[in-house]
């Protein structure tokens, strides 16, 4: 599996290189900075881009604006966006054209180097990969806004969580050290609160769950 990798810290660029590799992966690149990232996604065979928000020369957010148009260039393009603090608009920013293979998290979730790798591959592979806060915070947003997102109990908010995350039902239950049935019934509730299509595509749901929760009303 072959990877573009864009950080423009030395120490944490060699960091995830050894670890991406010491799992098996293929650096395509490794980059520092916003015009090499744009170069490597343009002509660079790859399965997955994991990208820093923050990159020369602006240092604001030209890591993932060079993702995002990389995504319009070769739409599906995964991407895999680090960040050092949650930020809502860069999530949203990312999930707006509504296609999987994309995943937020901090940068602190790669010290766990088996979750991060997790992401990475479900990425890769289409699948969507959220920080648990980032869903935190959307339904602590809702709640501040006196939304609750569907008067769900609290083990249908459980569910939810994992589910934002990219989860399947398999994994949420093994999780909750519950049956599969038990989740896929709490799964159908959810949805019918929120008055969402039930789906049986993983990925598809969880897009549909993070744009309802982030969604302007």
């Amino acid at each position: 599996m072959r990877v573009v990798l864009a950080e423009d810290l030395f120490l944490l660029r060699d960091g995830l290189v050894r670890l991406l590799e010491a799992y098996g992966f293929e650096i395509a690149a490794a980059v520092e900075s916003g015009p090499e990232l744009t170069r490597a996604l343009a002509e660079l065979e790859l399965d997955v881009a994991v990208v820093d928000v923050r990159l020369p020369p602006t240092h604001t957010d030209e890591g993932l604006q060079c993702a995002l148009r990389a995504r319009q260039e070769r739409p599906g393009l995964p991407v895999l966006v680090l960040s050092q603090h949650v930020e809502q608009l860069y999530a949203r920013e990312l999930l707006a054209d509504g296609t999987g293979g994309v995943g937020y998290l901090l940068k602190d979730r790669v010290f766990d180097a088996d979750q991060f790798v997790d992401a990475v591959r479900r990425v890769a592979a289409g699948g969507t990969a959220m920080d648990p806060q980032v869903i935190q915070q959307l339904l602590s947003r809702r709640a501040a806004d006196d939304r609750p997102p569907g008067n769900l109990t609290p083990r249908e908010r459980e569910v939810l969580e994992l589910m934002a995350q990219g989860r399947s039902n398999a994994a949420i239950a093994a999780q909750l050290v519950v049956t599969e049935r038990a989740i896929a019934k709490h799964t159908s509730n959810i949805f019918g609160k929120l008055g969402l299509e039930v789906s049986d595509d993983d990925n598809r749901r969880v897009l549909a769950v993070l744009a309802h929760l982030d969604r302007d009303r």
